[in-house]
């Protein structure tokens, strides 16, 4: 069972007939269907919209058991490096489907669709009197956990919304952005910023509408956000053959046997960078380190560089002589020199081999971990996974790291990137 916000509503909607959902999301798993909000008043009459086993999006409404709405985009939605600004748009007080349901990504309304299923005068059961509505899991079925990273959430009840309401282009990149919406929000709508770690699912429209939060820890609250994004796991990559490792906490937590896991964001070109991998239970040999997850020779041992968990680092041509051997609970880091081509690794923040520093190419590679017995590793790109007793910033003040970080070097976030990188 996973996370997951719910709230019984009382009083009557606006209408259940017209609202928008307005929200961003940055996806941490693929094939397999993912909740983002869904309401059930009787096992016949319930609403699910979600990310499909196939990673469409879809807005279902059944009533008397069968499938009133069901619209559903041919675009599917796999990156997980980014955040996708999705707004749902319904009144079905409108005759024809294509004036209904409206549903815009980053800013573009989509009309390439695999399904297009339409009742007019469909009533929803999202913000019902006496319904339950759940975000991150299907209600109905108590499944569909996992849907990624959420931020700015917004329900407007009774107004059929469109994009530009909550989202703009910028100027100067030309990349899709929110915007602080400044409408109403209705009887019974909502708008969730997750500001407050100790309560996510306060209400900030003034309609008082909180969501209790369910199996949330202190690592629920996230600062990769829209207009920061930081690195994960990449949950679609492998090492060509091997099967993809299994992953968790939103792709900051890797595990397998006989498994790699690439970090999201490649390293650029230039600067220098920090990470850390916190190493969990498991035996036989792991690594830590960076590679190129798309240059493999016949020998597998092109360009890469390991920090290895007895101690000895592997480049590629043979194991030898380097620092600590570390075990579960180790905090691992690396401080990557893309200027100079160095690497420097640490052991619960003491750098290894006398802080000698390593040759070795880093531009365009991704950091990785490596297990051959069914380790665990949890990663901090600078939004921890796992709890954190001091906390320190990179001097760009990005970040929430274990250990002190080297002094030049950032956490890997689009922000550091678009400065250092």
């Amino acid at each position: 069972m996973g996370t997951y916000l719910n709230r019984t509503f009382s009083g009557a909607n606006t209408s259940r007939k017209i609202f928008t959902l307005s929200f961003w999301v940055k996806r941490s798993t693929f094939g397999s269907m993912k909740a983002v909000i869904s309401a059930e008043t009787t096992s016949n009459f319930y609403d699910q919209i979600l990310f499909t086993s196939g990673d469409q999006f879809e807005i279902n409404n059944v009533a008397s058991g069968g499938d009133v709405i069901q619209y559903k985009t041919n675009s599917v939605f796999r990156d997980p490096s980014a955040w996708y600004h999705v707004v749902a748009a319904i009144d079905t007080t409108q005759a024809s489907a294509s004036n209904g349901i409206k549903i815009y990504i980053n800013g573009v309304l989509q009309t390439s669709l695999a399904s297009t299923t339409y009742a007019q005068n469909a009533t929803f059961e999202i913000g019902r009197d006496g319904s339950t509505t759940s975000i991150g899991r299907r209600q109905r079925d108590t499944d569909g956990y996992g849907v990624g990273y959420l931020s700015d959430f917004h329900y407007i009840d009774g107004q059929q919304k469109v994009a530009t309401d909550f989202g703009q282009t910028d100027s100067t990149t030309g990349i899709w952005k929110p915007k602080t919406y400044s409408g109403t929000y209705g009887n019974n709508g909502f708008r969730l910023e997750f500001k407050n770690a100790a309560a996510l699912g306060t209400d900030t429209s003034g309609n008082s509408e909180t969501f209790t939060v369910n199996n949330a820890d202190t690592t629920n609250q996230v600062v990769d956000t829209p207009s920061n994004v930081f690195a994960t796991f990449n949950p679609v990559v492998e090492r060509p053959g091997d099967g993809l490792a299994t992953f968790a906490q939103g792709a900051l937590q890797a595990s397998g046997t006989s498994k790699m896991a690439f970090s999201s964001i490649a390293l650029p070109s230039s600067g220098k960078w920090y990470a850390e991998f916190k190493a969990n239970a498991g035996s036989s040999t792991a690594s830590v380190g960076l590679r190129d997850v798309d240059d493999y020779t016949a020998d597998g041992n092109s360009n890469r560089l390991y920090y290895r968990n007895d101690g000895q680092k592997d480049t590629g041509s043979g194991a030898s002589s380097y620092g600590s051997s570390w075990t579960t609970g180790d905090i691992l880091s690396i401080a990557c020199n893309v200027d100079s081509n160095q690497v420097t690794f640490y052991k619960n923040g003491t750098a290894q081999d006398s802080g000698t520093a390593i040759s070795q190419n880093c531009a365009n590679q991704y950091l990785m971990i490596a297990t051959a017995g069914g380790w665990s590793f949890q990663a901090n790109f600078g939004n921890p996974s796992f709890s954190i007793s001091s906390g320190n910033a990179d001097a760009n003040g990005y970040g929430n790291f274990e250990y002190a970080v080297p002094s030049g070097y950032y956490a890997l976030c689009t922000e550091n990137l678009n400065t250092y990188g």
